[in-house]
């Protein structure tokens, strides 16, 4: 009784270490919603992979970067799988900063597929300055530095929950009201998704039809937000897939080698009854 008892405290603890210590009062968990790359036999959806990198472009690099993605990226295995032609002329709609030349001077070109994504500010000054103080986070991990729910068992079972995270502030936005909207911070918006708090220095990105595809997918704020959730899912583990493959052979490698131990071991020990 009392190692049961041991044991049920020891779990308790965990599930309390686990909780985020300081979670903003009455935010809300992320929006439990399925995405193709979810489980062990998961994988990305090319197409929305695609249809999320042209809402990032047309919508997020206004103010986001991406420096852990380089423009070649866009064609590897797994991911988007633009082909190397479609990714010259993507990294081409981008400017970067390069240098210095024959007079030690800095000039600006069309990025190459070898480039990075690269800010859309000079600085994080220029970044401030520019949205009322609040400084755009980089996206190229956002799904894993930010996750959607909490608890060890949790995520032990569902995922940390980053893609749903996004998809959760993207489509979370709300009017406040009694004493909500009356503590309204000026330029500030009520998010009760966003993990920083209730108020958020982004305004609603995303509108219905504001970005078309050209496979003619939906393009509401539900579906672009859900195609943009999972293009940042893959930029945050381009590997994914790669990864579960190697798991599933890593167990069945196991599993061959523990049915050739007991083999051997029933072999060894015949003799000894």
């Amino acid at each position: 009784m009392k190692l049961l008892k041991t044991l049920g405290i020891a779990a308790t603890g965990l599930m309390l270490l686990a909780a985020p210590a300081l979670a903003a009062e009455g935010q809300k968990d992320a929006k439990n919603i399925s995405f193709s790359f979810e489980g062990p036999f998961g994988h990305f959806d090319r197409a929305q992979l695609q249809r999320g990198y042209k809402v990032y472009k047309e919508v997020c690099s206004n103010c986001h970067s991406m420096q852990y993605v380089s423009f070649r990226n866009l064609a590897d295995h797994g991911g988007p799988e633009f082909t190397e032609e479609e990714v010259k002329a993507l990294a081409a709609t981008f400017t970067v900063q390069d240098g210095p030349n024959e007079d030690g001077d800095m000039f600006d070109r069309p990025a190459l597929p070898s480039d990075r994504f690269p800010s859309p500010f000079a600085n994080e000054q220029a970044a401030r300055v520019a949205n009322g103080g609040a400084l755009p986070p980089d996206l190229s991990l956002i799904t894993k530095y930010r996750p959607g729910w909490f608890g060890t068992f949790n995520q032990l079972i569902n995922g940390i929950g980053g893609a749903q995270y996004v998809y959760s502030v993207l489509t979370g936005f709300e009017e406040p009201t009694g004493e909500l909207a009356a503590e309204a911070p000026e330029g500030k918006h009520y998010n009760p998704y966003f993990a920083n708090g209730h108020w958020i220095g982004m305004a609603p990105p995303l509108s219905d039809g504001q970005v078309e595809f050209d496979d003619g997918a939906p393009n509401t704020v539900d579906a672009m937000s859900r195609d943009v959730a999972a293009f940042l899912a893959w930029t945050a583990e381009p590997k994914m897939e790669e990864r579960k493959r190697l798991g599933f052979q890593v167990l069945i490698y196991l599993g061959i080698l523990s049915l050739l131990l007991y083999l051997v071991k029933k072999k060894i020990w015949a003799g000894a009854h």
